[in-house]
């Protein structure tokens, strides 16, 4: 059988699905048609119910529910690893409200955060993730919420950091930060559904049996060809929550959950 799997070309993503998708681990008859996109692309494929299983920020969740499940294994949750909020100086936190932030997607987890933390913050620009700090840089916009690897590169670049977005959620709630999840189509018979499921997950596992070695399929797709930052990004984005949810992954969910209504 063979399903459509949509995932981001950042390392975090292709280091989960590297072994699952090119057959270095026993895939139990199932085969996989790959989309990498970023993932505000995703987000939209899934609104028009496109992809059999695929990558979604948490942020868009309450608009797929109905199509949609979470699975277990293979999300992007943690502590010290949300978006950040960059300009190229300091703007003070009263006048936010009143600049153009560039944010990497309407639906993502990144435009949630920041609009709880700037509620009056309403001129947005919506870029593809990996321009953002250019955007900043040009002065196309006034500041911009970043993700994935620009949150090591920004520095480099001469911005600044204006807040921590996920330090911000989790002194608000005490919670990790869900950023992403793997979501499987309900019209999915549930047998395939768990053979997905534990196939991410041995993946995953089959990826750090290797690790720190980086596979060319991690390497040939990011973006930021800097082998060290590569790791990095996975080590701020990998985790035991991506092995599996467990009850705090899901209770931090459901509490983003509670605020996305």
């Amino acid at each position: 059988m063979e399903l459509t799997l949509g995932f981001s070309p950042c390392p975090n993503d292709t280091f989960i699905f590297d072994a699952m998708v090119n057959k270095k681990i026993d895939t139990k008859g199932l085969t996989f048609k790959t989309q990498l996109e970023d993932v505000e692309t995703l987000n939209k494929l899934a609104m028009q119910g496109k992809l059999a299983v695929t990558k979604l920020s948490f942020g868009v969740y309450a608009k797929v529910k109905d199509q949609y499940e979470l699975l277990n294994s293979g999300s992007a949750l943690g502590r010290g690893c949300g978006p950040l909020l960059i300009a190229r100086e300091h703007i003070p936190e009263e006048k936010i409200k009143d600049c153009k932030i560039a944010i990497p997607g309407e639906n993502t987890t990144a435009n949630l955060l920041f609009s709880l933390a700037y509620p009056a913050a309403k001129n947005k620009e919506i870029l593809v993730f990996s321009d953002i700090e250019n955007a900043v840089l040009d002065g196309r916009v006034d500041a911009g919420v970043i993700i994935h690897e620009n949150r090591f590169t920004y520095q480099l670049k001469g911005l600044v950091k204006i807040i921590d977005l996920g330090e911000y959620w989790e002194n608000t709630t005490g919670s990790p930060i869900p950023l992403g999840g793997i979501f499987i189509r309900k019209d999915i018979p549930d047998h395939i559904k768990q053979e997905v499921d534990q196939l991410i997950h041995d993946s995953l596992q089959y990826s750090y049996q290797h690790y720190p070695a980086l596979s060319s399929y991690v390497t040939e797709h990011a973006q930021e060809m800097d082998e060290k930052v590569m790791r990095q990004h996975i080590d701020l984005y990998v985790n035991d929550f991506s092995l599996g949810l467990g009850e705090a992954g899901k209770a931090a969910v459901d509490r983003l959950m509670s605020v996305n209504k």
